[in-house]
């Protein structure tokens, strides 16, 4: 798996092959960006979306040039990637899971660790955060009363640990 760098955002991943038409489902999705005719870079390649069912949370996909169940097959685990320029605009307080990876977290001047990704939890979005060394990852909330900002021009994220009851 390879990833095509900075300018694209990640929208999921190829799952198990759906039918015999090379559709497929896509785990961990990002539906906002996988629209019909959006063009998605996997595997080295650029492709359009031809056919897209299912739902937000499951959706199903074929690509141009996939064509078969063992075309789909063949892609199974590879990551969908979309120009960001190509995203939707995002509304206040909103921010791609890319742009959240890497920024150190902090509650006030104690550094607590650093975010390693984003999860969507079935009540909410949190950020799973290595505390490098300080024990299990920890699990912080995307909600106001847990995060008091969010600064990516210096890649830090400042929580308010009480809050989270530690």
């Amino acid at each position: 798996m390879s990833e095509p760098g900075p300018g694209w955002l990640r929208a999921g991943g190829v799952g198990r092959p759906h039918g015999l038409d090379g559709s497929f489902h896509v785990w961990q999705p990002s539906a906002e960006l996988l629209g019909l005719g959006s063009v998605v870079w996997i595997a080295g390649r650029e492709l359009p979306i031809v056919r897209r069912a299912g739902t937000d949370r499951q959706p199903i996909l074929r690509l141009e040039g996939c064509e078969s169940r063992a075309d789909a097959e063949a892609l199974r685990g590879e990551l969908l990637f979309v120009l960001r320029t190509s995203a939707p605009p995002l509304g206040e307080d909103e921010w791609w899971a890319e742009d959240l990876e890497g920024c150190t977290v902090r509650d006030g001047g104690r550094e607590i660790g650093t975010v390693k990704r984003l999860l969507a939890l079935p009540s909410c979005e949190v950020l799973e955060v290595d505390r490098a060394g300080q024990g299990a990852d920890l699990l912080i909330p995307l909600v106001r009363d847990a995060v008091r900002s969010v600064d990516l021009e210096h890649r830090e994220i400042d929580v308010d640990m009480r809050f989270l009851g530690h």
